[in-house]
């Protein structure tokens, strides 16, 4: 088909921290040396930070670098840290707070911000228009570009206007565009879709352990003023979380609101999970409750993560383009904390490009990203939280814990011992037949929700006559296979109600509410067939978060 095209010296695909920071860097770099460099940011969300979602405390290591003036540029963080709490969560009502010492040197947070990820990347994304960037947020990157050396020569965005049958509207399809560039980023965040097939094709990931995941949800609440604290800080492990590790959060920002939510690995063994309802009885632990009694709920959102970190890199370059943020896996678990670390990684990268520009070069691999990843601050950081993910998932919750605190806190990462988790979380299922169901109490509609009511606080919507985006390799599998070993685990590990058992006279039926999709990625990471491939919609579909 021949499409029209655009052409640039670099195509950025995402405009979260990775790849807006990426953006800035280059055309800083290209002002320094008076290069004329231009830059292109395609986001699949309907505007800048409608996809964004994360806890969020913010480290600013990598915007001091990149922006030191962001003070007087008005740069959204407006909350500082002002005060710790950790908790084990012994009980649905019972908890014990954790002195500071016996809490990783990586969880503290002082000198960090309580933000909004989405607030701050949409300002981001204003530097970077600034700077002369181009950003066109509502244009899905849905395929490949190779040039005529194999390399990646860019990206094809989706067509508009095709039915639920893959056939062209009258009067209302557009075919995508070809994206040219010399170099491509991809910043897609966890699990990219263009990420994952770079990953297969590139054998990037052939001399790492396969990545590992967890399910963040997460919801927005306006609390009694009285009862709010602005910069405290409440972490907690244990309860719910009794057939699963992960953690727990509860952040006051301002204007009287306060973010909560729940991490779930997604290396759990019990088909009968459910994450979204693991976090719906969280909220009613005392500790947690006596914030959110006579608030109102007023955002929901759910992302998965890549938590492996170093251990679990890929290669990060391959012919015409590199991995950048999430795309690649730069989260620091042991920090909990991923957006200073996808900036870096972004920033390192735009260097790379800039050198490998000012040289005449184009399209071949920029081995100089590689070299200053591993020179880097980024680079020490997560060598020294490698083990900190691993033990948890080997050693459990308690005791791989107080492996984590001794080592962060008297050796500070320098062990030389490395543990590994080669396990992939799809393969960690046990049969439903070895589990014992999981009886979750009914929502209060107070406190508690149910799915379908919180996804309409996530403000998702999708064009309904469109081909499904969630394609299944075997469509008998789910019915045939997962329903009898699994009990189908998707009808509960996906937190937005988009898979179901519909049980019919003939039998049970497989069911995609495809229209709820939050665009976490659970399905395309937990499937335990991986017979589930999440791709984009039509752009500017999805959740529409305000300030996630």
């Amino acid at each position: 088909m021949e499409r029209e095209f655009m052409e640039y010296d670099v195509l950025i695909v995402g405009a979260g921290p990775a790849g807006l920071a990426a953006a800035c860097r280059i055309k800083q770099q290209a002002e320094r040396c008076g290069q004329e460099v231009s830059v292109c940011v395609v986001e699949k969300g309907s505007e800048v930070g409608a996809h964004i979602l994360s806890g969020a405390i913010f480290e600013p290591t990598a915007l001091n670098e990149l922006f030191p003036d962001w003070q007087e540029r008005g740069a959204p963080l407006h909350t500082p840290v002002s005060r710790d709490e950790i908790y084990l969560f012994r009980t649905a009502d019972k908890a014990q707070q954790i002195p500071g010492w016996l809490v990783p040197a990586t969880m503290h947070n002082k000198g960090n911000y309580i933000v909004s990820l989405g607030n701050l990347c949409r300002w981001l994304a204003e530097q970077a228009e600034a700077a002369g960037v181009e950003i066109y947020p509502g244009f899905a990157a849905y395929e490949l570009l190779f040039n005529d050396q194999g390399g990646i020569g860019g990206v094809i965005t989706g067509d508009l206007g095709v039915d639920r049958g893959g056939h062209n509207k009258a009067g209302l399809y557009t075919p995508g565009m070809e994206l040219r560039a010399s170099y491509t980023l991809f910043a897609e965040g966890c699990r990219g879709q263009l990420g994952k097939q770079l990953i297969a094709r590139y054998t990037l990931d052939a001399k790492s352990d396969p990545q590992h995941y967890g399910l963040g949800l997460k919801e927005l609440w306006e609390i009694d003023p009285a009862l709010h604290q602005p910069g405290l800080v409440l972490h907690s492990t244990g309860w719910p979380l009794t057939e699963a590790s992960g953690g727990a959060f509860l952040y006051h920002l301002e204007n009287h609101q306060v973010a909560v939510g729940l991490i779930v690995d997604l290396s759990y063994r019990n088909p009968y999970l459910s994450p979204f309802d693991e976090f719906q009885r969280y909220k009613h632990h005392p500790v947690i409750s006596q914030y959110l009694q006579g608030g109102k709920r007023i955002a929901y959102g759910a992302r998965a993560l890549s938590k492996g970190g170093l251990n679990s890199l890929p290669n990060m370059v391959f012919p015409g383009g590199a991995l950048i943020g999430c795309d690649l896996g730069t989260l620091n678990f042991a920090k909990i904390k991923g957006s200073h670390t996808a900036m870096k990684s972004g920033m390192l990268a735009a260097d790379a490009v800039c050198q490998a520009l000012s040289q005449g070069r184009a399209g071949d691999e920029l081995d100089a990203y590689v070299e200053g990843f591993r020179n880097s601050w980024l680079y020490d950081e997560l060598y020294r939280s490698r083990n900190f993910g691993a033990a948890i998932h080997k050693l459990g919750t308690l005791v791989g814990g107080g492996y984590n605190v001794l080592e962060q806190n008297l050796w500070r990462g320098k062990l030389p011992l490395t543990l590994h988790d080669r396990i992939p979380d799809h393969l960690s299922l046990s049969p439903a037949s070895a589990c014992t169901p999981i009886e979750y109490p009914r929502p209060d509609g107070k406190i508690s929700f149910d799915k379908l009511s919180s996804v309409f606080v996530s403000n998702t919507a999708h064009e309904e006559d469109q081909p499904c985006h969630l394609q299944l390799i075997d469509p008998e599998l789910p019915i045939r296979d997962n329903l009898p070993i699994f009990a189908e685990p998707a009808q509960r590990y996906c937190p937005a109600g988009v898979y179901e058992v519909i049980e019919e006279e003939q039998g049970p039926r497989f069911q995609i509410n495809a229209q709820n999709c939050l665009h976490c990625k659970t399905c395309d990471i937990k499937d335990p067939a991986q017979n589930i491939t999440w791709s984009t919609p039509e752009g500017g579909g999805g959740p529409n978060y305000p300030n996630m």
